[in-house]
Formats: structure tokens, C-alpha cells, sequence
């Protein structure tokens, strides 16, 4: 039960920071490369992105 609702947060993350990537003002070919990271290696995926990612092009506050 406990590994269901890990993998459930895991998903729920990835999904948040493909989104992200997704809206931001990289190039396409950043954007293919940050989701394709995100989805091979779910969770050094978002990590990386979490240092290091495309910044979306929402202003912040």
C-alpha cells in the first residue's frame, strides 16, 4: 500500500513538471529532451528539472 501511494506522488510530480516544461520558453528540442528525461528516470528526472529546468514563461511571484 505504501509503494501505491509513493508511485502515486511520483506520478502526480512528473506529470506537474512535463506541464511546466511544456509551458516554458525553451526550444523544442529542450522541451523533447527535459520530457523524455522526466519519463525515462521518473524520479532523477524531476529532480534534475527541479535544479536545473526550463523555467515557465508565467511571471513569478
Amino acid at each position: 500500500m505504501e509503494y501505491g501511494l509513493i508511485g502515486l506522488l511520483v506520478l502526480v510530480a512528473d506529470i506537474y513538471a512535463i506541464i511546466q516544461v511544456l509551458g516554458s520558453n525553451s526550444s523544442t528540442a529542450g522541451k523533447i529532451v527535459w520530457v523524455l528525461a522526466i519519463l525515462i528516470l521518473p524520479v532523477l528526472g524531476f529532480i534534475a528539472w527541479l535544479v536545473a529546468g526550463p523555467r515557465s514563461s508565467a511571471a513569478r511571484i
